[in-house]
C-alpha cells in the first residue's frame, strides 16, 4: 500500500478509530460491542463510506477484512456504485490451512509501539529493541489469536465467506495467487495481479469511452444525413413541381392556339362562303 501510495482500509481500524474520536457511527459500534453484538453491515457500510470520500481515497484503496459474507459484497457493491468507486480485482491469498493455524498463533504485537510481529515466521525481528522505549518489545497475542479461535474462524469462512470466491470470478473480477513463501515473493505476486488488474480496467475505461464517442458520432452523423436527405427530398420536390407547372401553362397556350385556329378556319370558310 505505501509503495502504491493508497491507503489500506481496514473494518476493525474504522471501528476502533470511529468509537476514540466519539462519532454517531462510532458510538452505535461501540454499544453493540458493549453488548456483545456483531456491528451491523449498515454502521460498517457507512464507516467504509465516510472513509472512501477522504482524498487520500481517491487514487484508489485496499479493503481488509470486508466483505465477509455475501451480502456485505452485495452491498458494498452499491455503495461503490454511487461513489463511483467501482472495484477492479478481489485477491483470494490461497494459503494451506495448517499453515494459517501457525501464522495466526504466532502473531504477536509490541504493547509500547504497537509493531505486530510474528514468533513463528520472523523471529529476527522481535530481538530488535523497541522504538519508543529502547528495550525489548513487550508482545502481547490478541484473545482470538490462540489454535481454538483460528479453526472455529476458518470454519466460519468456509461457510460465510469462500462463497464470495464464486461471486466475484462470476464478475471477472478474481485474481488468486500462492500466498505461501516469503514476505518480498508474495508481495510481488499481489504487485503484479494488482497492475495487471488496473491495466485491465483502464483497458475496459478506454474501450467504453470509445464506445460512447463512437456512439454519438453515429448518432450525430446519421442526424446530419437524415437533415440532407431531408433537404433533397424537399429541393427534389420543388424541381418536379416546377416542371409540372411549365407543362400546365403549356397546355393552356396550346388550347388557346389552337382555339385562334379554329376561328381562323370558321372565318375562311364563311369568306369562301359569302
Amino acid at each position: 500500500m505505501h509503495r502504491e501510495h493508497i491507503p489500506q482500509v481496514s473494518t476493525g481500524d474504522l471501528l476502533r478509530a470511529a468509537v476514540a474520536r466519539g462519532s454517531e457511527l462510532g458510538r452505535k459500534a461501540k454499544a453493540a460491542m458493549d453488548e456483545g453484538r456483531l456491528v451491523d453491515d449498515e454502521l460498517v457500510l457507512g464507516m467504509i463510506h465516510e472513509r472512501l470520500r477522504e482524498a487520500d481515497a481517491r487514487r484508489g484503496f485496499i479493503l481488509d477484512g470486508f466483505p465477509r459474507n455475501l451480502a456485505q459484497a452485495e452491498a458494498l457493491g452499491r455503495l461503490l456504485a454511487t461513489l463511483r468507486q467501482p472495484l477492479s480485482a478481489v485477491v483470494q491469498l490461497e494459503v494451506d490451512y495448517g499453515e494459517l493455524v501457525r501464522r495466526i498463533s504466532g502473531r504477536r504485537t509490541c504493547a509500547d509501539c504497537g509493531r505486530v510481529f510474528n514468533v513463528s515466521t520472523s523471529p529476527g525481528e522481535v530481538a530488535e529493541p523497541c522504538p519508543r522505549t529502547g528495550a525489548a518489545h513487550r508482545l502481547i497475542q490478541r484473545p482470538d489469536d490462540n489454535e481454538a479461535t483460528v479453526a472455529e474462524r476458518l470454519r466460519v469462512y468456509e461457510e460465510k465467506t469462500r462463497p464470495l470466491i464464486e461471486f466475484y470470478r462470476a464478475r471477472g473480477l478474481l485474481r488468486v495467487i500462492n500466498a505461501e513463501g516469503g514476505v518480498e515473493e508474495v508481495t510481488r505476486r499481489l504487485e503484479q495481479a494488482l497492475h495487471a488488474a488496473a491495466q485491465s480496467a483502464a483497458r475496459g475505461r478506454r474501450k467504453s469511452a470509445g464506445t460512447r464517442t463512437g456512439s454519438g458520432k453515429a448518432r450525430s452523423s446519421k442526424k446530419r444525413s437524415s437533415k440532407k436527405s431531408a433537404g433533397k427530398t424537399r429541393s427534389g420536390t420543388a424541381r418536379k413541381a416546377a416542371p409540372a407547372r411549365a407543362s400546365t401553362a403549356a397546355r393552356k397556350s396550346t388550347r388557346k392556339q389552337a382555339g385562334k385556329s379554329a376561328a381562323r378556319s370558321r372565318a375562311a370558310t364563311r369568306r369562301r362562303s359569302r
